[in-house]
C-alpha cells in the first residue's frame, strides 16, 4: 500500500511541466539543469492495509444508497475488523461528468518527438476497461460483438472515459482512457486478429461445418473400417485430437492469464476502482480464482494465478465477464461452438443434450468464479450485449469502499476470506471473497519474484504502456543515414538491413518511483534496467539493445533528481525502408516496477523540425 505526502496526479503534472520546457530542443548536458518544479518524495510504507469495494443491490438490481458503517460487518478469516475508512460513491450526473473532465490534469503540449508514459485519469470515479477476447472466442461471433460495442458506445454517457484493450496472440492497447466517441469507435472496429488462431477461431470452416463435427465423422470412418485396425485405430486418432486439444486450451490458459496479470499491473497504478469489463467466447477452465468455493476443492493456486490475484486485489479490480456468444440455444452447431478443454469425456455414448448441458457449464463457470472472486459480475445467455456493458458500467460505479488492517497486523503469507454482511435483509452484496496476504515486494511463497516476466510483458509490441516507473522521452533523428550499428546493439541479421538511421533516445525518469536503499553513510543507492526494440509492422524485433546502470547518489544529488529527475541517453537504429516502431523499457530489479513507451517511427519528425518548433516556442515565451 502507498500513501503519498502529496498529491500523485498534481505532482506529476508539475513534473510535465517543467519536461515541456526541458524537451525544447537543447543539448543532452542540459536535460538535468530543468527548472521543474520541486516536488517532496512519496512515503511509501509496505501496511498491511486492506481495501475492499462492495457493490449493494435492493431485489430489483438496484444500488442501495445512503449506508452507513455501522450496517456493515466484516470479518477476516472468521474474525471481525474494525473499518478505518469508509466513503460512498456513487455513478455521477452529466454535469459531474463534465466537471471531472475538466479537472483531470492535463498532458502538456511537451514538444515535437516527445512522449510520455503518464496516464492521466478521472479523479474520483471509478475506470471502465473494455476488453475485446478474440483469442477465447469464435470468428463469427466477433463480427457481432464489435456491432454490440459499437451501438453501446452510441449511447455511452458523455464525457464517460472508457479504456479498450485487444486480446489476440497478446494483449493490444487499442485505446487508452478518453470520452471521445470517434476514438472508441475507431478502437472497437479495429479487428485484433494477430497470432496463430486458436482452436476456437477455428472453430467453423468455410461451409460452415464445425472442425469438430468432421474430426468425428473422420474417427467413425475409421473404427468402422476392420482394414484400418478398427477400433485401435480410432482410438490412437481420438487421443491424439484430445492431446492436440488439450495443448491449445492449455496454451489459451497461460496467454489469458498472462494478459490479465499485464492488465492487473497496468492498472494497479491506478487510483480507485477498475471495472475490467471482459467479452469472450469462453474462459478458460484451469483459472481458478481463490475466492471461489471451487478453489476449496482444489487447493492448488498455481504461484501465476496467486501473482495474478494478488494484482487484482492492491488494483480494486472488479471483473466483468460478458459471454461474447450471447443466447445459447440446444443446437448442435451452437454447442460445436464451446471450447470443450476435455473433449474425450463428451464423446461416444453421451447424448447431444447431455453434450449441450456439459458444454454450457464448462462456458459458464469460470466467468461466475472470476466474477465473484474479484466482486464484479458474469453475464450470459443473453443477445443483449449492450445492456451487458451497460448494467456492468452502472453496477462498478455505485459502490462502497471500506478499508481495515487485517487482524494479523502483519504479512502472514496466507489466503484470508472476507465475510461481508449487512443489517438489512433482501440485499445483493458482490464484493472481492478474500486475498493473500503475500508482501508485494515477494512471491506467493516468500521468495523474490520473477524478475524477467514484468518486463517481457512490458515490452511486447502494442501492449499497454504500464506506468509503474514514469517517464518521459525525447527521440532525436540522425541527419543523415548509416550502415553502421551502435556498439552494444543485437540486430536481427536477416530482417535488420542497411541503410539505417540513429536515433538518440534522450529519458527523463521520475524517480520517486525508483526503490533506492539509504546506506549508513547517508548515500542513497540503486539501479535501472533498460531494454530498447525496434519492431517490424510485422511485429518482429529487428533490433535490440539492453542496458544496466547503477548509482551511489549523495543526499544533495538524491534531493536534487527527485526534484528534476534523473536524465540518461541512448542510441539504436532503425531501417530507413519500411514501417518500424521503438519500444524502450525501464525495470527497477529491486522493485520489479516496470515503464515503457511506444514510438511509430513514421510518425518522428526531423531534427530541422524539432529545432524550428524550439525556436518558436522560444520567441512565444
Amino acid at each position: 500500500m502507498q500513501f503519498s505526502c502529496s498529491a500523485p496526479n498534481l505532482r506529476r503534472a508539475q513534473f510535465l511541466l517543467g519536461v515541456a520546457s526541458l524537451f525544447a530542443f537543447a543539448a543532452p548536458a542540459a536535460l538535468a539543469q530543468s527548472a521543474s518544479a520541486s516536488a517532496p518524495p512519496i512515503l511509501q510504507l509496505q501496511a498491511p492495509l486492506v481495501l475492499e469495494d462492495i457493490v449493494v443491490l435492493d431485489s430489483h438490481d438496484q444500488p442501495v444508497h445512503n449506508l452507513k458503517t455501522a450496517d456493515f460487518t466484516i470479518t477476516d478469516d472468521g474474525k471481525p475488523v474494525t473499518p478505518q475508512s469508509f466513503e460512498e460513491h456513487a455513478a455521477l450526473t452529466p454535469a459531474e461528468l463534465a466537471a471531472q473532465q475538466a479537472s483531470m490534469p492535463k498532458i502538456p503540449n511537451l514538444g515535437v518527438n516527445v512522449f510520455t508514459n503518464y496516464t492521466p485519469t478521472p479523479p474520483g470515479s471509478a475506470l471502465n476497461i473494455l476488453v475485446l477476447d478474440t483469442l477465447n472466442t469464435p470468428v463469427n461471433d466477433q463480427a457481432k460483438v464489435r456491432q454490440k460495442m459499437l451501438k453501446f458506445l452510441v449511447n455511452l454517457p458523455p464525457g464517460t472515459p472508457l479504456a479498450i484493450f485487444g486480446l489476440g496472440s497478446h494483449l493490444y492497447l487499442l485505446q487508452g482512457f478518453t470520452s471521445d466517441p470517434a476514438l472508441l469507435k475507431a478502437a472497437v472496429a479495429a479487428r485484433v486478429t494477430r497470432g496463430t488462431p486458436t482452436n476456437l477461431q477455428q472453430s467453423v470452416t468455410t461451409n460452415g461445418e464445425s472442425l469438430e463435427k468432421e474430426a468425428a465423422d473422420a474417427n467413425t470412418t475409421l473404427a468402422e473400417n476392420e482394414n484400418s485396425g478398427g477400433a485401435h485405430a480410432a482410438a490412437l486418432v481420438s487421443q491424439f485430437l484430445s492431446d492436440n486439444e488439450l495443448f491449445r486450451t492449455a496454451q489459451r490458459e497461460e496467454d489469458t492469464i498472462a494478459a490479465v496479470d499485464q492488465l492487473a499491473r497496468y492498472l494497479a497504478v491506478l487510483p480507485g476502482r477498475k471495472n475490467l469489463i471482459w467479452c469472450s467466447g469462453a474462459f478458460p477452465l484451469d483459472i481458478i480464482m481463490a475466492g471461489n468455493a471451487d478453489a476449496e476443492t482444489h487447493n492448488n493456486f498455481s504461484d501465476q494465478i496467486r501473482k495474478m490475484e494478488g494484482l487484482l486485489a492492491r488494483g480494486q479490480v472488479a471483473v466483468y465477464p460478458i459471454d461474447a456468444g450471447g443466447l445459447i440455444t440446444n443446437s448442435t452447431d451452437q454447442a460445436m461452438m464451446v471450447d470443450n478443454p476435455t473433449p474425450t469425456s463428451i464423446r461416444g455414448g453421451a447424448s447431444t443434450n447431455t453434450r449441450f448441458l456439459q458444454q454450457t457449464t464448462n462456458a459458464q463457470a469460470p466467468m461466475d468464479q472470476v466474477a465473484e472472486a474479484t466482486g464484479g459480475k458474469a453475464f450470459y445467455n443473453t443477445d443483449d450485449l449492450t445492456a451487458a456493458v451497460q448494467s456492468a458500467v452502472s453496477l462498478g460505479s455505485n459502490y462502497y469502499t471500506i478499508s481495515y488492517t487485517p487482524p494479523a497486523g502483519k504479512w502472514d503469507g496466507k489466503y484470508h476470506r472476507i465475510d461481508v454482511k449487512l443489517n438489512q435483509r433482501g440485499l445483493h452484496l458482490s464484493y472481492r471473497r478474500g486475498y493473500f496476504s503475500d508482501n508485494p515486494a515477494e512471491g506467493g511463497h516468500g521468495e523474490k519474484q520473477f524478475q524477467s516476466s514484468a518486463m517481457q510483458q512490458a515490452m511486447l509490441h502494442g501492449a499497454p504502456q504500464p506506468t509503474e516507473l514514469l517517464f518521459d522521452l525525447r527521440a532525436v533523428p540522425a541527419d543523415e543515414t548509416t550502415a553502421q550499428l551502435t556498439p552494444g546493439s543485437t540486430p536481427d541479421p536477416k530482417l535488420m538491413q542497411p541503410p539505417y538511421r540513429s536515433y538518440t533516445l534522450d529519458t527523463l525518469i521520475d524517480i520517486h518511483f525508483v526503490q533506492m536503499t539509504h546506506a549508513g553513510n547517508g548515500e542513497y543507492q540503486g539501479s535501472l534496467d533498460s531494454t530498447v526494440l525496434v519492431y517490424s509492422a510485422d511485429g518482429d524485433v529487428v533490433n535490440t539493445r539492453t542496458r544496466q546502470a547503477h548509482f551511489v547518489l549523495p543526499p544533495d544529488r538524491y534531493a536534487d533528481l527527485l526534484a528534476h529527475g534523473l536524465s540518461a541517453s541512448q542510441s539504436i537504429e532503425v531501417p530507413v525502408k519500411g514501417t518500424y516502431f521503438i519500444r524502450i523499457g525501464l525495470h527497477d530489479p529491486a522493485s520489479n516496477r516496470v515503464g515503457a513507451v511506444e514510438i511509430p517511427v513514421a510518425t518522428l519528425q526531423s531534427k530541422q523540425a524539432m529545432i524550428a518548433a524550439s525556436a518558436g516556442t522560444t520567441t512565444k515565451q
